[in-house]
């Protein structure tokens, strides 16, 4: 073993072989995140759910009694997290988790195991919470193809599929937060959300990994369906 920069002992994997290099490192980097082995710690799915909890502690739009809606939920990691937020094992908030894989149970949460895409989903998901909801998460990723410019494509369509998603499902006030990548291909998925929310942000949670372009758009404020700009109403993004 050796140590990396803050002199803690760093794992390193002898594949011998039988690993791809790409295979490779992903284990040693798994192996070597405090937030993985945090993750195990607490009890939590995924190291993801640290990023939820940052974002949250800052703009506190997880409030006690809320309805919330996961999108690419598995494996649960920020569904624990909302539901212990909203106070859904108590009854008090509802969380629904969405995915096309199978998710084992979490308490508090409702799991659909279904297509977001799917023309029937929003009536699905309004008809499992109630009626409209409060806050949508998504930390989906798209499938990569090793195409840059494709990847990026694909990635920030899939964050606007999600927003369409929100738009169909939020209360007027709702809250929409999403995974999404650094690159010059989001300039029509910002404008959108500024017509449709009153202030966007884009967040690096300490969380994330450093060397990723990973970061996270905040869309606070739903306007409504029919709601429009007006030119005079600020709208911040950062």
């Amino acid at each position: 073993m050796a140590k990396d920069t803050t002199g803690r002992l760093r794992v390193t994997v002898k594949s011998a072989g039988r690993l791809k290099l790409s295979s490779k490192l992903w284990l040693e980097r798994q192996l070597n995140d405090p937030y993985v082995a945090q993750a195990k710690r607490d009890g939590l799915r995924s190291r993801a759910a640290y990023k939820l909890i940052e974002i949250d502690d800052k703009y506190h739009f997880l409030k006690p009694g809320i309805s919330v809606v996961d999108l690419g939920a598995a494996p649960g990691g920020w569904s624990q997290i909302a539901a212990k937020r909203v106070g859904a094992a108590d009854g008090r908030g509802k969380v629904v988790a969405i995915d096309l894989l199978e998710m084992p149970e979490i308490v508090g949460v409702d799991f659909a195991q279904l297509d977001f895409l799917h023309a029937e989903a929003p009536a699905r998901l309004l008809a499992m919470i109630g009626g409209k909801v409060d806050v949508v998460l998504s930390d989906m990723a798209a499938n990569t193809t090793g195409h840059r410019k494709t990847d990026q494509l694909r990635i920030v369509g899939l964050v606007e599929d999600a927003a369409a998603f929100a738009c169909d499902v939020l209360k007027p006030g709702g809250t929409f937060v999403a995974k999404v990548f650094q690159s010059g291909a989001d300039a029509t998925l910002v404008t959108q959300l500024k017509r449709d929310f009153v202030t966007v942000k884009h967040v690096k949670p300490a969380s994330s990994r450093k060397d990723s372009s990973e970061r996270y758009v905040l869309a606070m404020g739903f306007r409504g369906i029919a709601a429009a700009t007006p030119e005079d109403e600020p709208v911040a993004l950062s």
